[in-house]
This record gives structure tokens, C-alpha cells and sequence, in this order.
């Protein structure tokens, strides 16, 4: 809510307004008695209980799981932490770039030997951490519908960043080792790789097994003379030649545009893709039909695209309804849906216990 409040000169939050749209904003003061006893009454009714607030916390304000699960046994309590429940870290204070990035081993993973670490794009571990935590929200619902019960589900940033790595870590922990990120002429096969094109774009090219894709690239390059040259004659020789076949093959895409080598790539079914900044992505029309952007308009009026998410339901008005919510903008109407009287609620605002 806050990231931009000190540039005045530009017209809405697409942050804020991303992570936000389509809820209902209401403020309440869970310190005071009458506060907490709002958010009881809203849970009273509710599916679903989500909150990232350390576990701590929300013991000393009785509402952690234990707290709640015999007043509310059908609410499904959702608990998202840096790194769980459980341990040294339960309580720890934790953004995205901590838990899931730096301790969670994505960034090592990323990082080839001898070069410094790369920083976290912002939110990109919350974002990976949201599925999960939807993912196993939606598996309890379902459990609840046999059972009539709710649960606690837990997800942690931690625990994201390990499974988004799942392919590493499950090599380190069977057999205790992993090798590091490799650089573009260091790769263990050189045309699983990026090269720059004449218009100064790289592509990523990225072979299928059982399928000879070298000959492929040779072809599109116009470059069939390397199949005869003994240091990349098979696909041993190539890795024993690595940045020889790097060097050859940039000169390659060197003299092509993304467009001509694109179009070169796709008729011989090579599996392929820019290396697009989001500003090319916001113009690439496969991004465009596949819906990963949609039209908002803010609580100000502004109207600008966002991101969309990552499912769509064909068929369905599936888009945001409502703007993101200013601060309590919601509070007196969902007050009112859980049967305070509006005298009840301006009392309540008047003491400070909602606002």
C-alpha cells in the first residue's frame, strides 16, 4: 500500500493494486476486546482463515490454530510463514529474499562458481509460496466437504524455495553433491543454451532428448559445414568442445534476427523462446493469447493492464470485480453482513477497535 506513497507524480499503485484487486478492505484494532471479537464474528461464517502474521503473535492475541479450532472446528486456518511452524525460525522475521531465496537455496542454485550471488526479483518467492498455499488451501476445502471439519494447513517461504528447486536438491540429498551453475561456455551441452542474435536479442534454445536438434540449429544457421568439422562430431566430441561450439554457433545467430532464426526454429519444431524482458513480454503476443494480462481500473479511476492469474476458466467471468480496497473501505458494509447494527459499528469506530 505504501510502496509509492512518496511519488505523488505517479497516477496509482500497479503493485498494490496487483496483489489486491477484486477484496474487500476492512481495519480493525484486534488488540482491543471489541476488535477481536469483530474478527470472530467475521470468522464465524468464514472458509478460510489466512494470515501471515508470526506465530508469536498471534498466540498472544489467542488466535493462533489452538486458540480457535474448538470455537470455530469448520474454519480452515491457513498459516504462511518464512520457515514454518516448528523450530528455531518459527517466530523469525522473514521476507521472500531470505527465506526463500537465500536460505531456501534457489540463489546458490542459480549462482556459477566464483560469481557473485544474483539478488531477488521483488516478491518472486511470495509469488511461488501464494500457489502452494492456495494449492493446499483448496485440498483442505475439499477434505472439509467429507469430513465437516476444518484444519491447519501451513506453507513457508522455505519450504517454496526448496521445491522450486526440486530437481537439485532431490541430486544433493541421494548423493550429497550437485554441480554448480554453469556459465553459457561452460554448459555440459552447448546448444542447450542462449546465443545473441544480429538484432541484439537472445534466444534460448533447449533440445529434446531422443532427438539429434544439432543438425536442426546447422540448418537454420545455414552453418551444415560444422557436422564435418571432427570437434563436434558427436555429442561427446561437443562436450569435450564446449566453448569452441559456443563461439562457432554465436556467429551463427549473429548474422540473423530473432524474427528470421525464430521462424527458422519453430518450422523445425525445435523448442525455443526469447529472452524476453518484461517489456517484451508485455508485447508478446503469445503472452497475449494465452491471457497473462488483464485490464483493472484502481479505486482512483485509473485504468492501466496487470498481470493476470495464472489460470483461466473459459467461458467464465473470471476477471477482477472490484478495485483494490482503500484502507477500511469495507469495514462498516462487511460489519453490517456479520450483524453488527450500524449504531454497534460507529461505536466500535468511535473507541478505536475498527476503523
Amino acid at each position: 500500500r505504501r510502496t509509492f506513497a512518496g511519488l505523488p507524480h505517479l497516477d496509482g499503485n500497479p503493485v498494490f493494486e496487483f496483489e489486491n484487486h477484486g477484496k474487500r478492505g476492512v481495519v480493525l484494532d484486534i488488540a482491543k476486546p471489541a476488535g477481536r471479537e469483530a474478527l470472530l464474528r467475521i470468522l464465524k461464517d468464514a472458509d478460510v482463515f489466512l494470515t501471515n502474521v508470526r506465530p508469536g503473535a498471534l498466540k498472544r492475541a489467542k488466535l493462533d490454530y489452538d486458540s480457535l479450532k474448538d470455537l470455530l472446528p469448520e474454519l480452515i486456518y491457513v498459516s504462511v510463514t518464512g520457515y514454518g511452524l516448528q523450530g528455531e525460525g518459527a517466530d523469525l522475521p522473514a521476507f521472500d529474499q531470505a527465506a526463500y531465496w537465500s536460505r531456501g537455496g534457489v540463489a546458490g542454485a542459480l549462482t556459477p562458481k566464483g560469481h557473485e550471488p544474483p539478488l531477488c526479483r521483488p516478491a518472486m518467492g511470495d509469488a511461488a509460496c501464494a500457489l502452494a498455499t492456495v494449492s493446499a488451501t483448496l485440498s483442505a476445502v475439499i477434505e472439509r466437504q467429507r469430513t465437516g471439519r476444518g484444519r491447519l494447513v501451513e506453507t513457508s517461504l522455505i519450504r517454496a524455495g526448496v521445491y522450486s528447486i526440486g530437481w537439485d536438491m532431490a541430486i544433493q540429498l541421494k548423493w550429497g553433491r550437485l554441480g554448480s551453475q554453469r556459465t553459457r561456455k561452460d554448459v555440459f551441452n552447448p546448444i542447450q543454451n542462449y546465443f545473441k542474435t544480429k538484432d541484439d536479442r537472445w534466444v534460448g534454445i533447449f533440445p529434446r532428448e531422443g532427438r539429434d536438434d544439432f543438425d536442426h540449429i546447422l540448418k537454420a544457421l545455414e552453418m551444415e559445414h560444422l557436422a564435418a568439422d571432427a570437434r563436434f562430431a558427436d555429442n561427446r566430441s561437443r562436450g569435450k568442445n564446449v566453448a569452441a561450439m559456443v563461439e562457432a554457433l554465436d556467429e551463427g545467430f549473429a548474422r540473423l534476427t530473432l524474427e528470421e532464426v525464430g521462424a527458422r526454429l519453430t518450422a523445425a519444431d525445435m523448442v525455443w523462446g526469447p529472452l524476453n524482458y518484461p517489456r517484451d513480454t508485455a508485447d508478446d503476443p503469445l503472452a497475449e493469447a494465452a491471457g497473462c494480462f488483464v485490464d483493472i481500473t484502481d479505486a482512483d479511476g485509473v485504468a492501466f493492464r496487470q498481470p493476470a492469474s495464472p489460470a483461466r476458466f473459459p467461458g467464465a467471468d473470471d476477471g477482477p470485480k472490484r478495485p483494490a480496497p482503500k484502507l477500511g473501505q469495507h469495514t462498516r458494509e462487511v460489519l453490517a453482513q456479520v450483524g453488527y447494527a450500524e449504531g454497534e459499528i460507529e461505536t466500535l469506530i468511535a473507541e478505536g477497535a475498527a476503523s
